[in-house]
């Protein structure tokens, strides 16, 4: 008797199971427990790089120059010790060298091997590690200092999304090296007014 209620267990068991993989194969697979036959990401950064030249000479500066403190007359630092400084930071994977020298791109013997042992370099890929390449509305790089739904332990860093330096970050994040070229790609100079190497380049925003 014992024996034929788990023979009958067994048989709701496996007509169960087959059940079930008929609904998931309905979904589209042919193996409902295997992997669906491709993934399509959403249109946007997927695979790109942002611009490491935009991002040494106008987003660095943000993380170690001294920025004002919402409702207060102090300023405050990102690279500082116990925020995030790369030594003695406190503030999670970002982190960034305070003196790190920027890269000299015109220069023929700073290929993109060379760049990437330098401090600015570090900077950059820790920052970009921060972002969803695209959409600064979902990068942590921002809404953290923006305390956009999400804790930030350094506190309020911003005071709106209207602030020069938030457009600043928006902008890099939103203006990736096109599909299929890196971070150090010359298509990026025309993020700047006029292009750069220009001395005179200045940051565009918009």
């Amino acid at each position: 008797m014992t024996r034929g209620i788990g023979r009958r267990r067994r048989r709701s068991f496996l007509a169960a199971v087959g059940s079930v993989g008929i609904g998931l194969a309905a979904c589209g697979g042919s193996n409902p427990l295997d992997n669906p036959a491709s993934v399509s990401n959403p249109a946007g950064g997927a695979g790109q790089r942002l611009s490491f030249a935009y991002f040494q000479l106008c987003v660095n500066p943000i993380f170690v120059n001294p920025i004002p403190i919402p409702n207060s007359t102090g300023t405050k630092t990102c690279a500082a010790s116990g925020c995030h400084d790369n030594v003695t930071g406190a503030g999670g994977a970002f982190r960034i060298i305070p003196n790190a020298s920027v890269v000299d791109l015109t220069n023929p013997a700073n290929t993109a091997a060379a760049i990437q042992t330098t401090d600015m370099y570090k900077n950059f890929y820790s920052a970009q590690g921060e972002v969803v390449i695209g959409s600064p509305s979902q990068s942590r790089l921002l809404n953290k200092p923006l305390l956009q739904n999400v804790f930030h332990g350094g506190g309020k860093v911003f005071a709106a999304t209207t602030d020069y330096d938030v457009k600043v970050i928006t902008y890099w994040i939103s203006n990736p090296a096109p599909p299929g070229q890196d971070e150090f790609s010359s298509a990026t100079y025309g993020m700047f007014t006029p292009a750069y190497p220009d001395p005179n380049a200045k940051c565009n925003t918009n």
